[in-house]
């Protein structure tokens, strides 16, 4: 770290640059203290203000705290769009990120209306990375349309997406993930493991930085497909596992942690020990 003194003492200086890397790394309550601490210092600087907003919304959400990444991100929206204009792609990206939260706290009509907005507002500009922004709101708009149970529609827009985005990167990988749960949903279990297999060695192959937030995310998917193929004892091993992983990296009170209880709870409780 970098610092400089001031009558003897040394002192921190608060980097954006910092909170993202711990960012990246999963010290997610470290990056946002950090994020906070530039957005506290140069309120006024529109060079690193809207990044060291970013940075303190998703930390929030990857935290669990789901509310709060939701008013993070309320507040960071009019100041995207005063710096950079309602249809660049930064204030495109703050608007889905905003909506994965709605998800997160279970409003999925918001957000597949949102999420759907921000597609088509990407798709009407020509910056490369709004190919990005449309795929990630794509990923909003069918983890809504899973959650609404609507999962036949979930798994026709996931392939579409898939199509247009033909990266091995970490935006495949969540499609990916978002089309094993519409096929969970459609207890097309076969399909939806085989396809989870799939999205964990493309997990495998992404580098290990950023790899926090999606804990226990592949697991989770798997452990419900062979839970309804009736493979109860690999599907608890692999709850276990989703569940320590998202309560490790995102807390007890994010959205998949939760979720991933709830599976367990399905076997009798949270504890890793035997295996029935």
């Amino acid at each position: 770290m970098q610092f400089f003194r001031s009558r003897g003492r040394r002192t921190h200086t608060p980097s954006v640059s910092r909170a993202v890397a711990l960012h990246q790394a999963g010290r997610f309550a470290e990056a946002e203290a950090e994020a906070r601490a530039v957005v506290r210092s140069r309120p006024g600087d529109d060079t690193e203000l809207p990044l060291a907003l970013t940075v303190t919304a998703i930390a929030i959400g990857a935290q669990g705290r789901h509310a709060a990444a939701l008013a993070a991100h309320e507040e960071a929206l009019p100041v995207f769009g005063r710096i950079f204009g309602d249809g660049h792609w930064q204030t495109l990206k703050v608007r889905s990120d905003r909506a994965q939260q709605l998800a997160s706290l279970g409003r999925y009509a918001e957000c597949e209306a949102e999420c759907a907005a921000v597609v088509r507002a990407a798709m009407r500009g020509t910056d490369p990375e709004l190919r990005t922004v449309a795929a990630a709101a794509s990923n909003g708009e069918v983890f809504a349309l899973n959650g609404q149970g609507r999962h036949v529609e979930a798994e026709a827009r996931v392939r579409t997406a898939l199509a247009a985005h033909r990266e091995p990167d970490r935006m495949s990988l969540v499609l990916q993930l978002g089309l094993v749960r519409s096929l969970n949903g459609q207890a097309r279990y076969e399909e939806a493991l085989a396809e989870a297999a799939g999205a964990e060695a493309l997990e495998r192959g992404l580098p290990p930085e950023g790899r926090g937030q999606d804990a226990g995310s592949v697991e989770l998917v798997a452990a419900t497909a062979l839970l309804g193929l009736g493979r109860d004892a690999e599907a608890r091993v692999r709850a276990v596992s989703a569940h320590d992983a998202c309560l490790a990296a995102l807390g007890p009170d994010h959205r998949r942690t939760t979720e991933a209880r709830a599976l367990l709870d399905r076997f009798g409780g949270v504890s890793a020990g035997p295996v029935p």
